[in-house]
């Protein structure tokens, strides 16, 4: 059961696999199903996102996992390598808490911790609250990378760390 007004929440690595997180990446992926065609949805699968060059976290609320987030450690673009956040999202029963840019400053360490000094992701255009949050920790527009399709759907961000 998710606590909407509890505030302890403790974000830390986790096994993309957990069932916990399986159910939430579910609904992530039934929220942006709902959004966008499934050409515009670039999600990685639980397989993917137990590769090595993935880290993946959970936030625990209790024993429930509320929030997830990773990062994908990428080969050089234009001579230097980067960190692509994939799969944020927290539950709609605690948002408003600060979890999601807890969520944001945990991966941004764990790029920093590798020797990353560049944080770049994708995210939908429709999806407001995400790019509010971007924005407000500091993430700014740029051209599209990595290969995704500048489609006018998607958004592309960046931060340097």
């Amino acid at each position: 059961m998710l606590h909407p007004t509890r505030t302890n929440v403790l974000i830390c690595p986790e096994r993309a696999d957990h069932p916990q997180v399986v159910a939430l990446l579910a609904a992530l992926d039934t929220y942006l199903a709902g959004l966008y065609p499934p050409e515009a949805n670039h999600l990685m699968s639980v397989a993917e996102l137990l590769a090595p060059e993935v880290s993946f976290y959970a936030a625990w609320q209790g024993n429930c996992i509320v929030g997830t987030g990773a990062t994908r450690r990428m080969p050089d673009i234009g001579g230097q390598a980067y960190g692509e956040i994939k799969r944020m999202f927290v539950h709609h029963d605690v948002r408003g808490q600060g979890i999601a840019a807890r969520m944001v400053l945990t991966l941004e360490a764990g790029l920093k911790a590798q020797q990353i000094a560049l944080a770049l992701l994708e995210t939908g255009r429709n999806q407001h609250e995400a790019v509010r949050l971007y924005k407000r920790c500091g993430y700014q527009e740029r051209a599209a990378f990595g290969g995704y399709p500048d489609n006018g759907l998607s958004l592309f961000l960046e931060k340097r760390l």
